[in-house]
């Protein structure tokens, strides 16, 4: 076996990660291992070899997502892009998905300034008041931003049909309201990307019993988490009937196989580097003379060392 190559992006096997981690209708989550690595080329090794491979590909990505994502703000602010784009990631997940891990390994590399990163929880009383979709307006990234969800609208479809906490009649019609604001997004000049971080109900037991153990790690636990995971099949069709419903050609969703964090984290960073190398983006040019700009600050440069050394003598 060949090593693995260093120092530049290596090109996922079998197609660009976007083709191979899309989902269409009908969603059959059972039939997507979530120890699975769509894309990861052989020659990126096996075991702890393949993991410091992923890593340092991740890092590699995360300085093309930062040089993508500069161009995307300095665009906006220049006023050279009048589409308004932007880039939004939405996150979905089981507890313990890896949502938080994802955007920390994935945004880590990115200007913060740049970023616009958001989690929505249940619903304060102020939201309950309005539509369901009322709050995530409110926290839509600004033009030239970097948006990321951890959770989204699809908690919606998601929760309030497995807990009950509406009508069946209400979370239905859901569907097609999620699909019209999508599309009004992406109309709008937001690149939307739809990721369900996919994990097995093994794998979600071994990563809460790690929360119980380490005593670093008991403000991630909340008991209500095993009583979403004792309803684990009533979430996998509510998931399922969503990315179903909800895959359209302009904000498709997403699959990613998810018990192994490395696989993870290179997969997302993938799926934002090529949602962003369909932007076409590039550095806007200067609206002033730039020579003419230079020979005055030179000229003032030179002027004010001139006054220094003769303050000096």
């Amino acid at each position: 076996m060949s090593a693995p190559q260093q120092g530049r992006i290596v090109a996922p096997d079998g197609g660009s990660v976007r083709e191979l981690l899309r989902v269409g209708a009908p969603v059959d989550l059972s039939a997507i291992d979530p120890r699975s690595t769509p894309g990861v080329p052989s020659t990126a090794g096996r075991g702890e070899h393949r993991k410091a491979w992923a890593r340092e590909q991740v890092e590699l990505v995360g300085g093309e997502l930062a040089r993508q994502q500069e161009m995307l703000f300095a665009m906006a602010k220049t006023g050279s892009d009048r589409s308004a784009r932007r880039v939004l990631l939405v996150l979905q997940a089981m507890d313990c998905g890896g949502k938080d891990g994802t955007i920390k390994r994935v945004a880590g590399a990115m200007n913060p300034l740049g970023l616009h990163i958001r989690s929505f929880g249940p619903p304060t009383r102020q939201e309950l008041r309005h539509d369901f979709l009322w709050r995530i307006r409110r926290e839509l990234p600004p033009p030239g931003y970097v948006g990321m969800f951890n959770r989204s609208q699809y908690e919606d479809v998601l929760i309030a049909r497995v807990a009950s906490l509406v009508p069946e009649a209400t979370w239905r019609a859901r569907y097609d309201e999620i699909n019209s604001f999508e599309r009004e997004l992406t109309d709008d000049g937001v690149s939307v990307i739809k990721v369900m971080l996919h994990i097995s109900y093994a794998e979600q037991g071994e990563r809460l019993l790690e929360r119980l153990t380490d005593p670093r790690k008991h403000w991630k636990y909340n008991p209500s988490d095993v009583d979403s995971r004792a309803q684990w099949d009533d979430y996998q069709a509510a998931y399922a009937e969503a990315l179903s419903r909800c895959g359209t050609d302009a904000a498709p969703w997403f699959v990613v196989p998810a018990d192994r964090k490395w696989y993870r984290d290179w997969a997302v960073a993938h799926l934002l580097r090529e949602t962003f190398d369909t932007l076409d983006l590039g550095y806007p040019a200067a609206d002033f003379d730039v020579e003419r700009e230079r020979e005055r600050l030179l000229s003032e440069g030179a002027g004010a060392g001139g006054t220094a050394e003769m303050n000096s003598r």
